[in-house]
């Protein structure tokens, strides 16, 4: 590994876009979108880097309009999965065989394709099929996506420079090789750099993939494909297919080649997934690797010290961007009996300037949630929080689903700490408080620990360094990305390596060097340069 090599800055974050009112590139974006809004897009499945059409097309919809039609997508069947798996399989050895540069240089010239040309295209795919608003796309399916493959081209290059030490006369060294196998990569809706950057980890680590994305992100899906196609990746390396999740699942767990998971979703499918490897583990020619993250119940714990408005704020932004449906946003809120007051007062002068719409409106801060099951998910909380007795919707609580799914920014304000809203996943624009009594800090602290099986993120805030400790060690294993004076989400690629532990899953830390080495098989050598004659050992004399 040369060291010059190593060197070469492809790890700087991308800069984000401002989009200020009346700026060229919010123009740019907007007049992407309307172009894009307007076209009827048929999507089909890619396999050995053939676009594959079926007789069964699904209607797309976008949800801050849900009767506007933009086109469709081809689902497949499990003839198609066999059928990737295979492509995959058969393109495995020549992908394996070229130079670890060659397949660098693919993904570093994706990431400038999706920087340049093809940043408005994502940006708008994501905005129309994930209703995300211009800030919110750009920070995920341009930045963090291209934070993602130049970051992991240097953290590739910094693992393969590792090399262990070599005693006289002898030579060591360790080849990082690719899984033996196919892999197989499945993504959310929620954020298109992780539906990008869950394939190409892997398969710039010379693994090949079958890749299911979700069905509410397939129209960035596609535009992922288009880059990574037009970037040079080579057919049969990445296979793209639309099909139905437990059929997928049962198929692809069971064949005896699949060597890993790369997961991004609910706890209730990874655990199924975890279960189905397990009852196929004798079946396979090498124990699978498993990566999981699966959401969370994230926190947010004022202490008394804390500032006023850097709380509200954090609960403002951390609870209600992109619609609370971030794996990271703040869910749950402790806030002390003696700023409660005053939080809430802040909030609610904050929360009732957000403008609610479609993101074709640079001005809406929140936008719809993703579908159906979600706005009725949402309205079920609010509506029971309404009719209970130790709750109450304090701000917001209005559902609109005559165009879109919206759902306005929601707080609930709860006697019990342990109230459903405190301890269930949302997935929405919804934030539940509980106000402690400022003398209870340490018993609530316990509380925050205990009252949730996630473990994804959190954080306090807080001007006094005693208590700020004494929460960081007390909620050492509540969180797996923690943040002091600030919102709970936001981690970006390269300075907060991101995942969590308990049920929010395996830890891994996506946008770090620990994820990439998930996908290697290291194999250690040793060469001797003069070996020795005689078996005896100089103590034998």
């Amino acid at each position: 590994m040369s060291k010059a090599i190593s060197q070469v800055p492809f790890a700087v974050n991308e800069p984000v876009n401002s989009y200020e009112p009346g700026s060229p590139e919010v123009k740019s974006l907007i007049a992407q979108y309307k172009k894009m809004w307007a076209q009827k897009i048929e999507i089909p499945m890619v396999i050995n880097g053939k676009e594959v059409k079926t007789d069964d097309k699904v209607q797309l919809q976008s949800p801050q309009d849900h009767a506007h039609d933009f086109g469709f997508y081809h689902r497949g069947t499990m003839q198609h999965v066999d059928d990737a798996i295979n492509s995959a399989l058969a393109a495995k050895k020549k992908w394996n065989e070229l130079g670890w540069e060659h397949r660098a240089a693919i993904f570093l010239k994706a990431a400038d394709l999706l920087a340049g040309p093809y940043r408005d295209v994502i940006n708008a795919a994501t905005m129309i099929g994930q209703s995300k608003n211009v800030h919110q796309a750009e920070i995920d399916a341009a930045c963090e996506f291209v934070d993602f493959l130049r970051f992991n081209v240097e953290f590739m290059t910094e693992m393969y420079s590792e090399q262990p030490v070599s005693d006289a006369g002898i030579w060591n060294r360790v080849e990082y090789r690719p899984l033996e196998g196919f892999v197989f990569a499945v993504t959310p809706f929620n954020f298109t750099a992780i539906s990008g950057n869950l394939p190409a980890c892997m398969a710039m680590l010379g693994n090949v993939v079958v890749w299911k994305p979700s069905d509410k992100q397939i129209y960035s899906a596609k535009v992922i494909m288009d880059v990574l196609t037009e970037a040079g990746l080579p057919a049969g390396v990445i296979n793209m297919i639309f099909t139905d999740g437990k059929e997928t699942a049962e198929k692809v767990l069971a064949h005896r080649d699949f060597a890993g998971l790369h997961f991004t979703g609910s706890t209730k499918v990874f655990q199924g997934m975890w279960k189905m490897i397990g009852d196929n583990i004798h079946n396979y020619r090498t124990y699978p690797r498993i990566v999981g993250e699966t959401g969370g119940k994230d926190f947010v714990i004022a202490h008394p010290s804390a500032n006023v408005e850097a709380v509200a704020t954090g609960l403002v932004r951390g609870s209600f961007e992109y619609q609370g449906q971030k794996c990271s946003a703040a869910s749950r809120a402790y806030i002390p009996r003696s700023l409660w007051a005053d939080v809430k007062k802040v909030m609610e002068t904050q929360i009732a300037s957000i403008k609610i719409g479609s993101p074709e409106d640079p001005s809406n801060f929140v936008n719809a949630v993703i579908d159906k099951n979600s706005f009725e998910k949402c309205k079920g909380y609010i509506e029971r929080a309404e009719a209970s007795s130790n709750a109450d919707v304090i701000i917001g609580g209005k559902c609109d689903d005559s165009k879109g799914w919206f759902v306005s920014p929601t707080v609930i304000e709860t006697t019990d700490p342990q109230y459903e809203s405190m301890v269930e996943e949302i997935f929405g624009p919804i934030l539940s408080v509980y106000v402690y009594e400022d003398k209870d800090w340490t018993e609530t602290l316990k509380i925050v620990d205990s009252s949730s099986p996630y473990s994804l993120t959190g954080s306090v805030f807080s001007q006094d360094r005693y208590a700020t400790d004494e929460a960081f060690k007390a909620l050492e294993n509540a969180s797996g990305n923690f943040y002091i004076n600030d919102k709970p989400t936001g981690a970006v690629v390269g300075q907060q390596p991101f995942g969590g532990g308990r049920a929010s899953g395996t830890n891994d830390k996506a946008g770090s060097k620990m994820n990439l080495l998930r996908w290697t098989s290291v194999r250690s050598i040793k060469e001797t340069f003069v070996s020795p004659k005689d078996y005896k050992y100089p103590y034998l004399g």
